[in-house]
């Protein structure tokens, strides 16, 4: 054994499993990258509101004046300039780089929100599937199966108006606070399935290792087996299959607002934007390009920092 190896191996010795996926993220040049656009993100998410004060407009803020007769923006690229960055949306005049910074916000929580909910979800059933078994476990394995075998969309599409008109009438004003709500509940009731698949065959895995019959055998309840034995040692694909969730539930969330059941108008949206800039991409293509960019951004920089988290939570790993 070289030297420089046996100065790694010191090096590495005593540490725990978190801090050796610890050292391997941060010795993996893609998810530095990764996650320093997530970080950027989430801190323009999380200061929307400051950011529109300082940037003195409002999402819903029409500029009529600065759009010519046939509602095209005046000016360069779509009316880009130092008050208006990202120019304006043709027809309503509204300024796009704030609703980008609003469809953001509005993009991160409903997808953490329903990634940490199908977390759970998909945690206890599976944990609970995988250790108990018998009846308990073919339940949940055939409701697996069968939320698998639905098609998301269609049946999104088809629930999404349904659950809302069974609190409002069509000509009533949806609260912009409980479409958020029915996104979110659709997003868990279809998103948990994959979470449980994966818990239950890492808990059967483990169920019949030492260590868990040692503490069955010591008179262990079931609190104590779930929460303090096969938990703490599943937690690493827990992790990596939240990361890669929620750029599954931001696409998700962009594809239903595109074909009209998703977010309402008020609430700004990258897959409404995009739908509405459709009819200007010869004439104005920069009202498409901001949201396309920015989402795929989003999304690719979710997935890489998901690839490179799998990589280093894993103990045969050599990056």
């Amino acid at each position: 054994m070289s030297e420089r190896a046996e100065r790694q191996d010191r090096r590495l010795a005593g540490r725990s499993p978190g801090q050796l996926a610890w050292l391997r993220l941060r010795r993996d040049r893609t998810a530095l990258v990764s996650g320093a656009v997530l970080t950027l993100f989430v801190l323009v998410a999380c200061g929307a509101s400051l950011i529109e004060l300082a940037y003195g407009i409002d999402p819903r803020d029409q500029f009529q004046g600065k759009l010519d007769g046939s509602g095209m923006p005046l000016g360069y690229a779509g009316g880009i300039s130092t008050e208006h960055f990202f120019g304006l949306e043709p027809g309503l005049g509204r300024d796009i780089f704030i609703r980008l910074v609003h469809g953001l916000r509005w993009s991160l929580v409903i997808a953490l929100a329903a990634a940490v909910l199908t977390a759970v979800i998909g945690v206890v059933l599976g944990t609970l599937a995988g250790y108990l078994g018998g009846w308990l476990d073919a339940v949940v394995s055939w409701i697996t199966d069968l939320t698998l075998a639905m098609p998301f969309l269609v049946v999104a599409l088809a629930l999404t108006p349904t659950v809302t008109l069974r609190f409002y009438g069509q000509r009533d004003a949806v609260p912009p606070a409980f479409g958020i709500a029915v996104l979110i509940a659709i997003f868990a009731v279809f998103g948990w399935t994959s979470t449980a698949r994966l818990v239950r065959g890492q808990v059967i895995a483990l169920r019949e290792r030492e260590f868990v019959e040692a503490a069955r055998a010591s008179g262990a309840g079931l609190g104590h087996m779930l929460f303090r034995q096969l938990l703490p040692n599943i937690w690493a694909p827990i992790l990596v299959s939240f990361s890669l969730a929620v750029p599954q539930f931001i696409t998700g969330e962009a594809a239903l607002s595109f074909i009209g059941v998703g977010l309402g108008e008020e609430i700004p949206s990258f897959g409404r934007m995009i739908y509405q800039s459709l009819e200007y991409l010869q004439t104005d293509p920069a009202f498409v390009f901001f949201p396309g960019v920015t989402i795929f951004a989003l999304v690719f920089a979710f997935n890489l920092f998901g690839d490179a988290l799998r990589d280093a939570l894993d103990p045969k790993s050599v990056r």
